[in-house]
């Protein structure tokens, strides 16, 4: 079986390599031209959307051809591909993933698997994808133990500012005003009912955004063994400040620190920092 997913999964090209996954682009597009996420870096993203202010750029996921080349290629080696994506409260990746199965089905049987999540949220069920795999797991147990992963992981972030969301259009002029007045770092999760990003808090500054958000960890997993994986655009700082609460107040049993693919910081902007959670033993015993 291949496995497909995408590069909202902020999964490292070592990783990807390694396990054997697909990725399919998701595009940023400037006005020079269009580009695949995974083939920009971070520090050149931010270079480029900044030089680009007050315009921004726009994004956009692989069409259903794209999504057909892809699992005719891989359907020399395996007639069986399983295709995991970001979420469909965020996207319309996996709807254009599922028109590019339905093309290809004369060449391979592709299954789905929506995450509800995106970035390393997404990641955590991929790899309990490749890995339940490669320990010989029919595609129900993984199933089963992606499910699991889904249903109790955290994807929770802050920002900086809220200028590239309402540059975006994502929020309303109404609100990036008072945000702007008022300098409120919301705080926004995923939401596990809908996949769509929900604010469950606002804070003056972005220490205290970060200990709110902290906070919330500790209320959901208590002292629960963690897999933790801080993420941020282009905030380094932010990042170290978030990593010592997670270690301070939460039992943290796997860190790192990583930063979010271009394609998602288009609308964030590099002040974004926040953190992907999952419960240690849902993946240990693949690991």
């Amino acid at each position: 079986m291949k496995i497909v997913t995408d590069c909202a999964a902020d999964m490292p090209a070592s990783e990807l390599a390694a396990l054997d996954i697909e990725q399919a682009p998701l595009f940023i597009q400037f006005p020079e031209g269009e580009v695949n996420s995974a083939d920009i870096s971070a520090d050149e993203f931010y270079n480029r959307l900044e030089a680009m202010r007050p315009a921004i750029p726009s994004t956009a996921q692989p069409s259903s051809g794209v999504f057909e080349a892809i699992y005719r290629r891989l359907a020399a080696s395996s007639q069986e591909i399983f295709s995991i994506h970001i979420s469909s409260g965020l996207s319309g990746t996996l709807n254009a993933a599922q028109l590019g199965g339905e093309q290809a089905r004369d060449a391979a049987q592709v299954h789905f698997w929506d995450t509800m999540t995106l970035s390393g949220g997404e990641r955590f069920q991929v790899l309990a994808a490749a890995l339940g795999h490669k320990a010989g797991w029919t595609l129900e147990q993984i199933q089963a133990r992606m499910s699991a992963i889904r249903a109790h992981t955290e994807v929770i972030y802050t920002l900086e500012t809220l200028e590239y969301l309402a540059r975006g259009g994502r929020i309303g002029r109404v609100q990036a005003l008072m945000g702007s007045v008022l300098k409120l770092k919301p705080i926004i999760n995923v939401s596990h009912e809908d996949g769509k990003y929900s604010t469950i808090d606002k804070a003056r500054t972005i220490p205290t955004a970060l200990a709110s958000l902290t906070e919330y960890l500790v209320g959901v997993y208590q002292k629960t063994p963690l897999w933790v994986n801080i993420l941020h655009g282009r905030f380094q700082q932010g990042a170290e400040m978030l990593s010592t609460l997670a270690t301070e107040q939460l039992n943290v049993a796997k860190l790192e620190i990583s930063r979010i693919s271009p394609v998602l910081g288009v609308h964030t902007g590099p002040g974004i920092v926040g953190c992907a959670v999952v419960p240690m033993e849902l993946l240990a015993d693949l690991l």
